[in-house]
């Protein structure tokens, strides 16, 4: 008798798999070892496809004279059957996607392939029989990869697994049954059970790998927690999940995993249960649910190999100095990139370290003329730059060595330094000498993929673009980051179309790679090492080289060398705003945060990353006042307390000009610029603009008017636009005199075009303002001669400024019918009239205008008749 069988609590590829052997064996008879997946008994009991399966006992196991096994091998999996195992002249054929283990069956006939599912393998055979199947048969096939792929999600899912879907539909495999028992909704007390392993996961980063165990108990079996656990992998985003659920007097271990690190199948099969890499299972007896856990976290740091980390974890280009430089110029060199160790470097060839320590000691015995190659370092270890992390652990921790050259061919290629270590085993304390992880104290998450905060927030174009600058990267062996603002944003729920990348590596080299493959053009600036790449749609992107900045002076403008990611981030303005998303396609999505700045963005804080950061730039201060206002921040204390001390100082000088107009401009621009506004105020940060800018009840009620007149002139969606920016700076400085006025466009480094524009408008909007505030009378040619030569800003500065609503009211009335309004006669028609050309014509055009305007002409032949009656020929 020949018997087709799987293994225990069997799923959908089991069922499948018995299915489609049952063709290519069809006097086999079809045995369920035991008990089915919740899911699988119902899916044979509602969705109307029947296939013939025997009961066990109607069976007598002696009469088995070969054993088909599907998607199995282990001998411990298939229950019963072992029974039959010594039958006389017992022939054995296995069909199994699973990883080789000891106790496998062997069999007469193997087919053993490493794909997602075993559906797959029958698929396979099926199309290279040219066997024609049903659409039953497709469905269920189909149901089962589908299932075991995580939807072609899973890191074993393979080509073939593709191939084989595509194949079945063709057969006609129903995807709305597929869906349905795919796609399950929880029942209430599936959802308890899922808050329930939500709230006591811990997240243990074993060698840089995080993965998640998640214990609970439960007084009997439950069908459904597999399905439970496979829905808190997708809903958490988890790279490694281990469920550990005490049932009865059992204790079950569902394991998942989608990195390569970490191979789930073998952890389970050490734990005498089985599976594949992204998948797998144990059942325990005689053991408490806890001390599985202990057994799984002591097979989880044997099994998962530190990641070799060297090359990402440490810092490039390096600061370096010959042996000849003077201890003074290595103290300034630490100094000025806020560095504690520098290379001592011959021909790129490492020869010594010296820290600022040793530095500053040799300043202070009068020592600072000698040169550094007299007191470096000469005995320190170093590393390549694929070590380990307990390599790096071994020099910095167990030999005390600060920092650690990593040398490629005999050539300094990074630093690493202890605080780079710190960093990652903050992550686990497993990894600390003396300390031991405590399921009451768990670690911290180190590892954060923003990947799915990236999909719900921004277009698929947008992410699609991401993933394409990042394989570019890729081929040009760059690390690719996006950074600042875009990232801020994005962990705020916001999207953003500011695109910034920092290439580890050459900018411009980057920017023209990346323009020629998306058939855009590049213009690049070879001082700083960047580029704007412009694509055919018009979508900008700033690439940069990952730089640092130095500052020779209070508030100097910056110097700029090429650097690391982390150097990059620590020279911008605020910890907000420090943070970058790696693009490279094996770490795409993952967050970098060196200075812990997502708890800043959690606590609302805008924070300063260094004690100078405003003294070298304190047009910093108006960036912070924009973002706090922006956002519904508030300043840190120490932050808030830098900015007292910097205006204190009178640090702001003529070299900012043009930083200045920036930083105010984008103030302007806000969607409501007036509590940035107050706020400078209050740091008494106007005078710097100039000496006698006021924030007094009058500019502050013309803010206001400024503020609704700009609402108002948006909601009416004309095609002139308006320079929003001009219309505040105008209200706010209204106070001034024109004189005054041009001191403080001076000061701010406007751009001398936008200058002529604000004191054009400044003096024309003053005018009109007079003049209309002062009329008894508004006539509509008296409103139109007011205003008609004022540009949008300059009309809604003066109905800011006007006092009077009668004026408000009038220049609204310009706005939304006088100024299309023209007469029915041209010079040409004066000319055909018999009106010699000349001076005379304005004087007659605008008399008809008026008339016009103030509804006396309403038609050509009104127009012919005055001009006769008031300039005759």
């Amino acid at each position: 008798m020949d018997v087709i069988t799987s293994h225990l609590n069997a799923d959908f590829d089991c069922m499948a798999s018995m299915v489609a052997a049952h063709r290519l064996y069809p006097e086999a008879k079809l045995l369920f070892p035991g008990s089915q997946e919740k899911n699988v008994r119902r899916f044979l009991n509602e969705s109307g496809i029947t296939f013939e399966f025997t009961r066990l006992k109607s069976i007598n196991m002696a009469d088995i004279t070969r054993l088909i096994v599907v998607d199995n091998r282990q001998i411990g999996r298939i229950g019963i059957f072992r029974e039959c195992l010594d039958n006389p002249g017992l022939v054995i054929h296995l069909y199994d996607h699973h990883p080789d283990h000891p106790n496998n069956l062997k069999g007469e006939l193997e087919e053993v392939h490493e794909v997602g599912s075993t559906a797959t393998i029958f698929t396979q055979l099926f199309r290279k029989k040219e066997l024609a199947i049903t659409q039953q048969e497709a469905t269920v096939l189909a149901l089962a990869i589908y299932e075991d792929t995580g939807n072609f999600t899973f890191a074993t899912t393979t080509p073939a697994d593709l191939i084989a879907g595509s194949w079945l539909l063709e057969q006609g495999a129903n995807l709305d049954i597929v869906a349905q028992y795919m796609n399950q909704e929880l029942t209430s007390q599936q959802v308890a059970l899922l808050h329930d392993l939500i709230k006591s996961a811990t997240t243990y980063t074993i060698n840089t790998v995080p993965v998640t165990i998640t214990k609970i108990m439960l007084p009997e079996y439950c069908d459904e927690f597999a399905l439970i656990v496979r829905r808190l992998m997708s809903m958490e985003n988890l790279d490694a999940l281990f469920a550990v659920a005490g049932m009865g007097h059992r204790v079950y271990v569902i394991a998942r995993s989608r990195v390569a690190e970490v191979n789930v199948g073998q952890i389970a099969t050490a734990l005498g249960g089985g599976g594949h890499a992204s998948a797998a299972s144990a059942t325990l007896t005689e053991q408490s649910a806890m001390q599985v856990e202990e057994q799984l976290l002591a097979l989880l740091h044997k099994s998962i190999r530190p990641h070799t980390i060297a090359r990402h974890l440490m810092s490039s280009p390096v600061i370096s100095i010959p042996p000849e430089l003077s201890i003074k110029k290595a103290h300034a060199t630490l100094i000025r990139y806020n560095i504690t160790v520098l290379p001592v470097m011959v021909n790129n060839h490492i020869h010594g370290l010296i820290s600022r320590r040793e530095v500053a000691k040799a300043i202070y015995l009068e020592l600072g003329d000698e040169p550094v190659a007299n007191y470096m370092t000469t005995e320190f270890g170093t590393l390549a730059p694929d070590a380990t992390i307990l390599e790096i652990q071994n020099i910095i921790i167990t030999h005390r060595q600060r920092t650690i050259p990593v040398v490629k061919n005999d050539e300094l290629v990074g630093i690493i330094t202890r605080t780079d270590l710190f960093n990652v085993l903050a992550g686990d304390p497993a990894l600390m000498p003396g300390l031991k992880n405590s399921q009451n104290q768990p670690s911290a998450e180190r590892v954060r993929n923003l990947t799915s905060q990236l999909t719900a927030t921004l277009s698929r174009d947008i992410v699609t673009l991401l993933k394409t600058i990042g394989e570019v990267g890729e081929k040009c062996d760059y690390s690719i980051f996006v950074v600042g603002g875009f990232v801020r944003d994005i962990l705020l729920g916001v999207a953003s179309f500011d695109i910034d990348i920092v290439v580890e590596g050459d900018g411009i080299h980057f920017a023209r790679q990346l323009a020629s493959y998306l058939h855009g053009t590049v213009r690049t600036h070879d001082k700083f090492n960047t580029g704007v790449v412009t694509l055919p749609d018009g979508c900008k992107i700033d690439v940069a080289t990952a730089r640092l900045e130095y500052y020779e002076y209070p508030a100097a403008l910056p110097k700029v060398e090429s650097s690391s990611i982390k150097l990059d981030l620590f020279r911008r303005d605020f910890t907000i705003n420090a943070m970058a998303i790696h693009l490279n396609p094996q770490n795409f999505g993952i967050l970098v945060d060196f200075f812990n700045c997502q708890n800043d963005l959690k606590d609302h804080a805008i924070r300063i990353l260094h004690n100078l950061s405003f003294v070298e730039d304190p047009t910093r201060i108006f960036r912070a006042i924009r973002f706090e206002q922006r956002f519904g921040f508030e300043l840190g204390k120490h932050t808030e307390k830098q900015v007292k001390i910097a205006v204190a100082k009178n640090l702001f000088n003529a070299h900012m000009g043009g930083r200045f107009h920036y930083e105010m401009s984008h103030i302007l621009m806000e969607d409501d610029p007036i509590p940035p506004i107050k706020r400078l105020n209050h740091f008494k940060l106007l005078p710097f603009l100039h000496p006698r800018l006021k924030l007094n009840k009058r500019v502050v009620e013309t803010l206001n008017e400024a503020k609704q007149a700009v609402s108002w002139y948006q909601l009416l969606y004309r095609e002139e636009e308006c320079c929003l920016w001009m219309v505040y700076m105008l209200a706010l400085t209204c106070r001034l005199k024109t004189s005054l006025f041009k001191d403080l466009c001076h000061n701010l480094g406007v751009p001398p075009r936008a200058t002529i524009t604000l004191i054009e408008q400044r003096v024309a909007g003053d005018r009109a303002i007079r003049t209309l505030d002062k009329a008894k009378d508004l006539p509509q040619s008296l409103i139109y001669f007011a205003l008609n030569k004022l540009q949008p800003e300059g009309i809604l500065y003066a109905m800011a400024g006007c006092r009077n609503k009668n004026s408000r009211q009038a220049i609204s009335t310009f706005v939304t019918t006088l100024s299309g309004v023209t007469t029915k006669l041209k010079g040409d028609d004066l000319k055909k009239l018999g009106y010699p050309p000349g001076p005379l014509f304005k004087t007659m055009l605008q008399t008809l205008l008026t008339h016009t305007l103030d509804g006396k002409c309403t038609s050509r032949e009104d127009e012919i008749a005055l001009l006769q009656q008031l300039f005759p020929l």
